[in-house]
Order: structure tokens, then C-alpha cells, then sequence
């Protein structure tokens, strides 16, 4: 059962400074036009706020992800997959991605720590689809991913983070709460981390 005392924590926010922004004007296709229109009022939200959502998906993961090698699967299809997993197979799976992901995260980042990885996650679950919350309470820091694909992803993605987290700080206590479509990482990391400030 997840702990209710996560409702009353602080919530990471992606971007804690906050931007200067400036106008610019771009000349699109009508039919363009039209389908933004339609989109932002079917969303209930402002054709500027949904051109920015799509341009930072773009710059934050599309950009990169046919350089990487990343192609979208269905959900049904990952769904299917998971309920053959067994022990043995998500251990040589997350044997096999480990790499990849610190490849992924050198490219995409310029650099390789848990700040990094946290964030290349974040962006990663948030090009998919799926929900994800940084939630800090003075230095407990909790992390909750919602895939809704079952349980063997759930054990799945607790060992993925699991590798992940130890291969920085191989003597911090990990504690997850894991249901068939949610996992939740906590874990003290200090008042002070923030996954979106290693540009300094």
C-alpha cells in the first residue's frame, strides 16, 4: 500500500531556475495551424503552452532517440512481453541495457553521474507516456514511476533503479513500495540534490 504522507511532500519541479523567454514567430502550413488549434482546445490549453510542450519533448528526447538506436513499441506489445519474464531474464536484461544507459546518458547529457541518469530517466518516462514524481521531504527524496504493465515490469524497473542508484552510492539504503503498475523509490539524498543542476 502507498504511503499517504507522500500527498504532503515537496514536489520536484523539472526546472528550478526560472527562464527568460523571448518571442519569435514562425510561418507554418495552414493545416498545421488548424490541427494545433484543434489539439490545444481539445487538451483545454493554449496553442503557445502546447507548441512549447511538443518542442521541449523534441529537444529534451526526440531529438536524440533515433541516434540512440530508441524505436516506440506498443504498450500491448510490452505488456505481453512481461508476463514471460522471469527472474534470470530481467537479470540479463538489465545486464544488457546497463551499458546502453550510460551511453545514452554521456550522449544525450555530455557527462556521467546520478544526476544524469535521473534526469535522462525522467525525460525518457515522460516521451513515453508514462507518469513520474520527484517528491522531496528534508533528505528523503521519493521517486514514483506509474507504467501500468504489470508486475514483472514492476520488479523490472525496482532492479533497473536499483543498479542504477548502487553503481554511485553502493552503500545507500533503497526502499521500495511496488504494485503491478507503480513503483516507488525512496531514498536520502540529502535537502540539497536536485537532478536538474549539474550544469554548474
Amino acid at each position: 500500500m502507498m504511503d499517504e504522507n507522500l500527498t504532503s511532500t515537496k514536489r520536484q519541479i523539472h526546472s528550478s531556475k526560472k527562464e527568460s523567454t523571448r518571442s519569435i514567430t514562425y510561418r507554418l502550413p495552414e493545416k498545421l495551424v488548424i490541427e494545433l488549434e484543434t489539439e490545444s482546445a481539445q487538451k483545454g490549453i493554449s496553442q503557445n503552452v502546447l507548441v512549447r510542450q511538443i518542442m521541449e519533448k523534441y529537444i529534451r528526447w526526440d531529438r536524440f532517440s533515433g541516434k540512440i538506436g530508441m524505436i516506440p513499441v506498443p504498450k500491448g506489445i510490452l505488456e505481453a512481453l512481461g508476463v514471460e519474464l522471469e527472474g534470470q531474464d530481467i537479470d540479463e536484461i538489465i545486464t544488457l541495457m546497463f551499458p546502453m544507459i550510460k551511453d545514452t546518458v554521456l550522449f544525450i547529457k555530455g557527462g556521467y553521474d546520478l544526476k544524469r541518469c535521473v534526469e535522462t530517466l525522467e525525460d525518457y518516462m515522460r516521451a513515453s507516456g508514462m507518469n513520474s514524481d520527484h517528491r522531496v521531504e528534508g533528505d528523503m527524496h521519493t521517486f514514483l514511476i506509474q507504467h501500468e504493465l504489470g508486475l514483472k515490469w514492476s520488479v523490472f524497473t525496482e532492479q533497473l533503479l536499483t543498479q542504477v542508484f548502487h553503481s554511485f552510492l553502493p552503500d545507500k539504503e533503497l526502499q521500495f513500495q511496488t504494485t503491478d503498475a507503480t513503483v516507488i523509490l525512496s531514498v536520502s539524498l540529502g535537502s540539497d540534490f536536485d537532478e536538474h543542476d549539474y550544469h554548474n
